[in-house]
């Protein structure tokens, strides 16, 4: 327990750059040397482009929720694993559903089937799913003692995690990139303080105010519990990570600039120290109003939700990092020539360097198993050189 004069320097200190020296830390493994190193042209092509390499062939591609309710090969295994839980906590069935896209469709990236919540019962806030409310936090943390009572990540609970990623990297054996991901810490926090889902965040967005000290001390315990969870996904075969600051968009930018990126920096400047090979991706749902505030986190790769036009995104943040997106999900329910049309728009837009092609946010449910196949092929067709033939590079310098 830790004392009075300790908890308060914790819960009132500013977030830094190295994880804070109040707790014990956790233990992780020493990177394995077949994950930490490998010569750039073995490493995917999502790698690659997430570090904005020159002279790549096409922009590779996969998308937000490619593994889920949309396929049919996921709706039989759910009817006999009910639970999201247990499908989401039990390596086999991790491992089965991640690569249910990837055997249909062959995307360049293959991202763990996880859910950003995973992690909270190794911190000490338990949590279950119902099917009427999504996730149902019994006891929100929203005190001095609460924030105290919280425990440093037990990555021993997170086990099938790491053979999850273990066994798929060694599934997908070089054809693609291995992607983990993580919950940003004041996504994370929403859902801790609210209890779960929320239309209005007002009891977060109160405690900016009203306890300030609480969410600070809440927010840098998220912070190191997320860099080593990071970490963890590294050592066990994950060459990508996404950061889902899912919730981020509904904060006022300077709200966002104050309570949410700081904590993201906390995260990047401790895996650009342990993990400097691995790209950082960050992805905030309504970030339009966020984009030049987001490249100050230090992550590689910017995504973009389908509100924001890829060329205007573009002008924004220069090409000096890297962007991912941004096709409209709903654009898969249109007409195949459409798509087709729509896909070479967003990529003409982005231009012949440093990106990924994505949607601007997670396939639809009833999406169209046929179109996610069309997304996919026409991708593959793409050529840098047919699509930017006689066009001269723009040097473009992010907007101030």
């Amino acid at each position: 327990m830790m004392s009075p004069t300790a908890t308060a320097a914790f819960l009132s200190a500013a977030p830094a750059s190295s994880s804070s020296t109040h707790r014990r830390r956790s233990r992780l493994p020493v990177i394995s040397a077949s994950f930490a190193s490998s010569s750039s042209s073995e490493e995917p092509l999502l790698v690659r482009a997430a570090r904005g390499e020159d002279g790549l062939p096409r922009p590779p591609a996969w998308m937000m929720r490619q593994a889920g309710r949309y396929m049919a090969a996921y709706q039989a295994l759910a009817k006999r694993h009910p639970s999201f839980r247990e499908r989401s906590e039990t390596t086999d069935l991790i491992v089965e559903i991640t690569l249910q896209p990837w055997r249909a469709f062959a995307p360049d990236g293959v991202i763990l089937f996880s859910d950003i919540l995973t992690p909270l019962p190794a911190i000490g806030v338990p949590f279950d799913i119902s099917d009427s409310k999504g996730p149902v936090i019994q006891t929100p943390v929203r005190s001095e003692e609460q924030v105290r009572e919280l425990t440093p990540i037990d990555l021993e609970k997170l086990r099938f995690v790491g053979e999850s990623l273990k066994i798929l990297r060694s599934e997908i054996d070089g054809k693609a990139a291995l992607l983990g991901f993580v919950g940003a810490p004041w996504t994370i926090a929403t859902y801790v303080v609210e209890g779960g889902m929320t239309n209005t965040y007002t009891n977060i967005k109160s405690m900016c105010h009203t306890a300030p000290n609480v969410l600070r001390g809440l927010l840098s315990h998220l912070a190191d519990a997320i860099s080593d969870y990071i970490i963890y996904q590294v050592n066990s075969g994950a060459q990508c990570i996404q950061i889902f600051d899912s919730w981020g968009g509904q904060l006022p930018p300077h709200v966002w600039e104050q309570w949410s990126k700081p904590y993201i920096k906390q995260i990047v400047n401790k895996i650009k120290i342990e993990c400097p090979q691995v790209p950082l991706v960050l992805y905030i749902n309504g970030n339009g109003g966020l984009l030049e505030r987001m490249t100050d986190t230090g992550v590689d790769v910017i995504g973009l939700d389908w509100t924001v036009d890829m060329a205007d995104g573009r002008r924004r943040l220069g090409n000096g990092i890297s962007v991912q997106g941004n096709v409209d999900p709903a654009y898969l329910f249109s007409p195949s020539p459409v798509l087709t049309d729509e896909i070479h728009r967003v990529v003409k837009s982005a231009g012949p360097k440093g990106h990924i092609l994505n949607l601007g946010h997670g396939v639809l449910v009833k999406t169209p198993e046929e179109a996610v196949a069309h997304f996919f092929d026409v991708t593959r067709s793409l050529r840098y050189d047919t699509l930017f033939q006689g066009c001269v590079a723009e040097e473009l310098e992010p907007v101030a």
